[in-house]
C-alpha cells in the first residue's frame, strides 16, 4: 500500500494501515503500542500524536518531523538505519533508545529525554537545545559540534565521549565535570 500527500487525523491502531507513506501528516493520532513493522515514512510529519511503546523494527524514517508528540519507550535503534533522519520538537521521549544510530544533525529541541539511551550514537552536529536530559545515557557517543545550550540535567563524561566543538552553557559545567567531585560556583 502506498499513500502520498494525505492528512490523517485522530487515527487509532485499528485505523492504521501498514504501508509506505510519503509527504503525509498525522495529527492527533493515538498509535501507542502499535506495531509499525513493514511501514516506511518519508517527508512525513507527526503532530500531537501518541506513539508510546510503538514497535518500529525495520521501519524506515526519512526526513520525518515529530512535533509535540508523546513517544515513550520506543526502540528507534531497531528502525531501518538506511537514510534515517528525524527531528523532534517539544516531544516527550522518555526511555527511548537511540543506541548506535547515526543521527548527525538531528534536532531534539525542547524535548524531555528522561533516561533515553544514546550510547555509541553518532550525534555529530545534533541539537539538544532546551531539552531535559535527566538520566540520559551518553556512553562512547560522538557529540562533536552538538549543541547543548539551554539543555538541562545532562551528565556527559568527556573521557568516554567525543565532545570536540560541542556547545554548552556555563550552567552546564556540572553535567560535564560532576564525576570529578569538584564544586562549581
Amino acid at each position: 500500500m502506498f499513500f502520498s500527500d494525505k492528512t490523517y487525523q485522530n487515527l487509532t491502531p485499528a485505523d492504521f494501515q501498514i504501508g509506505e507513506y510519503e509527504s503525509c501528516s498525522f495529527v492527533g493520532c493515538n498509535f501507542s503500542n502499535l506495531n509499525f513493522q513493514g511501514s516506511s515514512f518519508e517527508n512525513c510529519t507527526f503532530k500531537n500524536c501518541d506513539l508510546s511503546n510503538a514497535k518500529v523494527s525495520g521501519v524506515s524514517f526519512q526526513s520525518v518531523q515529530f512535533e509535540s508528540c508523546k513517544i515513550l519507550g520506543v526502540h528507534f535503534n531497531a528502525a531501518n538505519p538506511f537514510l534515517l533522519e528525524f527531528n523532534f520538537q517539544n516531544c516527550q521521549l522518555d526511555y527511548s533508545n537511540f543506541y548506535s544510530l547515526k543521527l548527525k544533525k538531528s534536532i531534539f529541541q525542547k524535548c524531555k529525554l528522561l533516561e533515553a539511551d544514546f550510547s555509541q550514537a553518532d550525534l555529530t552536529g545534533a541539537s539538544f537545545s532546551g531539552s531535559e536530559l535527566s538520566g540520559a545515557v551518553f556512553d562512547q557517543s560522538n557529540l562533536e559540534k552538538a549543541d547543548f545550550r539551554e539543555a538541562i540535567n545532562y551528565r556527559i563524561d568527556p573521557e568516554i565521549n567525543r565532545i570536540k566543538g560541542a556547545r554548552f552553557d556555563i550552567e552546564g559545567l556540572p553535567g560535564l565535570l560532576g564525576k570529578y567531585g569538584i564544586k562549581i560556583g
